[in-house]
């Protein structure tokens, strides 16, 4: 089995069945799909031994048209803490996350595996972590557009931020790789930008960006995406964090920088308030804050002014 597919799931009782009949139809099974319930009360757990149980009798019936399922609950403590503990426990050597409410084409484990079988053995020659692919909505139009080279070998950071490609691709990961590279786990908070670990992650390691595309989505309301801002705004300093992460990469765009330094400080705003409603006193924040500290240069100072006016305009809506 070389794919492990991970998919972290809250209250998706309701989507979780079309993903299930996108991995049924796929033309390769070379996969496994590892389901992460982080916390769900809507019933998911029991839709998904169902699940195992269709593919557990047509192992018995010696159908060869099957794959792996395995169910891990957890209380809820936010996706990157459900990516944390599947891709700790992953068994495939490729990654690939898909959200419970979306759904991959029938050829997508093909298209991975034909690319997998082309560049594994450069794998350290050309320093890869993975393989970027296109996500696209219902109507086939694709998310934020294509790579501007097909099959460039390059850097997530240059590829997708420095080229302002910013809308979700299908990424899929070396398991090596992405183990090495967990999600910050903040207390009392829910939620961590992906692609804070997928920037680190650049650098060190290059992608093959190929314009083929194998995911499909559409942003449902509850879900992450669609929650937005009130989200992130519960979670400062996991923002904090991401933020850094761009400020202190050497070869990210002054542009990109500007912006999440803003980022950053209307954040640490948003921290305070938030540490103020678990009754934490600012000794005991010391720790996180030594996480998220960056240097106080006149990148920084110059923000300070124009982030106080764009969090007192947050906090009104």
């Amino acid at each position: 089995m070389t794919i492990t597919i991970i998919t972290p799931a809250y209250n998706r009782s309701v989507t979780l069945p079309e993903l299930y009949e996108s991995l049924k139809k796929q033309t390769n099974k070379d996969f496994d799909w590892l389901i992460i319930d982080d916390g769900s009360t809507d019933g998911t757990g029991e839709l998904v031994k169902k699940f195992i149980d269709e593919q557990d009798k047509k192992t018995t019936a010696s159908d060869s048209n099957t794959f792996g399922i395995e169910y891990h609950f957890q209380e809820n403590a936010g996706k990157h803490v459900a990516l944390n503990n599947g891709i700790t426990i992953a068994k495939g050597e490729l990654i690939f996350i898909v959200d419970s409410d979306d759904r991959l084409s029938d050829n997508a484990v093909e298209i991975i595996l034909e690319f997998h079988e082309k560049y594994k053995d450069r794998k350290d020659e050309l320093k890869l972590c993975g393989y970027s692919f296109l996500r696209a909505y219902s109507d086939g139009t694709v998310n934020e557009g294509k790579f501007p080279v097909d099959e460039a070998v390059d850097t997530y950071r240059q590829q997708r931020i420095n080229n302002n490609l910013l809308g979700d691709k299908a990424e899929v990961y070396y398991a090596d790789i992405l183990k090495k590279y967990p999600f910050e786990v903040f207390e009392n908070e829910k939620f961590m930008p992906e692609d804070a670990v997928w920037l680190k992650m650049s650098g060190p390691y290059n992608m093959v960006h190929a314009n083929r595309i194998i995911y499909y989505c559409d942003y449902l309301e509850g879900g992450l995406t669609k929650s937005g801002r009130k989200m992130k705004i519960h979670s400062p300093y996991g923002m904090m964090y991401r933020s850094k992460v761009y400020i202190t990469d050497s070869e990210v765009k002054i542009k990109v920088k500007i912006k999440m330094m803003l980022l950053y400080h209307i954040y640490n705003r948003f921290a305070h308030i938030e540490d103020k409603r678990y009754g934490i006193s600012r000794g005991k924040t010391a720790a996180k804050r030594e996480r998220i500290k960056i240097r106080k240069s006149l990148l920084y100072y110059s923000c300070l002014i124009p982030a106080k006016i764009m969090a007192l305009r947050w906090g009104k809506k």
